[in-house]
């Protein structure tokens, strides 16, 4: 070889590298960018919050630790658990929490919300599917940016997956499943990461003699169990009563009883291994599905997608799907009235009741939008 070659050779290679680097530095940014939260402004019925490593310390400084904001009333009464962003690509189950916490008041009891369940999941997204990192909410003043993750603890935060996933419970899953919260109850204090964030959410609830514990979710429009209450048997008759008061109410939402072989689960779990009564909601979210279009802003936030109304006309789908769609407005009203339903129909049982104001109804998320019950940035109230 000429030593001209070798000259170009070496130039190439230099420059090549430069290229990489430059691409890796780019990346990076974007990368890093996904490990800092976007922030939330606690509304006037907040009046404290916790880390959920208050509840679990092996937790502290790492990737699943996570904020809980407590409502307090001035009226002594039960307590009250929501739990958003268990799979941050069901958006509509963090947003739910975000409004409750900017929005609502207590007057008896307590409400512990916490916003983004798998914090770690919210710094990521899902190999393949193209979602976008972050998703925005037009408001009265402009818009805010929120984060659209994965459905799974972020890799960089516990890796490798086991080819079989034995959880906590007992039961045998597909090895992925490793990340997934949800499967992961009731948690282990020396298991890996999400299984301590499990431990961490079941120790909240006992910590805190939680009488209610209600866990936000979306499904595929072609999931069975969808636009439903799944509860543990000892809920299952309040959610039933609260099934037939939403009716009344001209929201359809079925009840399922929570399955005994079927482990790992927040309405399985939560029921077992502590006193509370455990529920789980579910709402249609296109953006999930296999038979969806591009995974865009757009679809995420107006829930319009003709591959699914197609679908639906060939009754392949388990809930009706229009050329209007699912938008993220009628996912999170829908979270918010079935939330306040089932607190309303536990009252009715209860002399330690939690009474929760402020609650936006479906119809008035729909007519005003979601935008209309956040609050505008304001950096002496916001936190991470």
């Amino acid at each position: 070889m000429t030593p001209q070659r070798k000259y170009g050779t070496w130039w190439t290679a230099l420059f090549l590298l430069l290229l990489v680097g430059g691409v890796l530095l780019i990346v990076s940014h974007d990368f890093l960018a996904m490990r800092v939260d976007l922030p939330i402004y606690p509304g006037l019925g907040v009046t404290s919050t916790a880390m959920l490593s208050d509840y679990f310390a092996p937790l502290k400084g790492t990737a699943a630790d996570t904020m809980a904001y407590i409502l307090q009333g001035d009226e002594p009464g039960g307590t009250a658990f929501v739990l958003g962003g268990t799979h941050p690509n069901e958006p509509a189950s963090s947003l739910a929490a975000i409004v409750l916490i900017e929005s609502a008041r207590v007057t008896r009891g307590r409400l512990v919300v916490i916003p983004r369940a798998n914090r770690s999941a919210f710094t990521c997204s899902e190999p393949q599917e193209g979602y976008p990192q972050t998703y925005t909410i037009e408001t009265a003043n402009g818009s805010r940016e929120f984060r659209y993750g994965s459905r799974g603890t972020n890799p960089v935060d516990q890796w490798p997956d086991p080819v079989i996933y034995i959880n906590a419970a007992g039961q045998s899953l597909a090895g992925s499943e490793v990340r997934n919260l949800n499967r992961s109850y009731p948690g282990s204090p020396d298991g890996n990461l999400t299984e301590q964030l499990a431990y961490a959410i079941v120790e909240l609830i006992r910590q805190e003699d939680v009488d209610m514990a209600i866990d936000l979710h979306e499904a595929s429009p072609e999931y069975p169990v969808i636009n439903a209450i799944v509860a543990h048997e000892d809920a299952l008759n309040i959610a039933a009563e609260a099934a037939m008061f939403l009716e009344f109410e001209g929201m359809q939402i079925g009840v399922e009883r929570s399955p005994d072989n079927l482990r790992g689960l927040s309405h399985r779990e939560w029921g077992d291994a502590t006193d509370t009564l455990a529920l789980l909601v579910e709402a249609p979210n296109p953006a999930q599905g296999r038979l969806r279009g591009r995974t865009s802003v757009e679809l995420i936030v107006e829930g319009i997608d003709p591959f699914y109304v197609r679908a639906a006309q060939r009754g392949l789908l388990y809930v009706p799907f229009f050329e209007a769609g699912h938008p993220i407005d009628e996912r999170v009203g829908r979270h918010l009235q079935t939330i306040a339903m089932l607190l309303e129909v536990y009252n009715e049982y209860t002399d330690k009741g939690v009474v929760v104001v402020d609650v936006p109804t479906l119809s008035s998320v729909l007519e005003h939008g979601v935008g209309a019950f956040l609050l505008q940035p304001n950096t002496t109230n916001a936190t991470n």
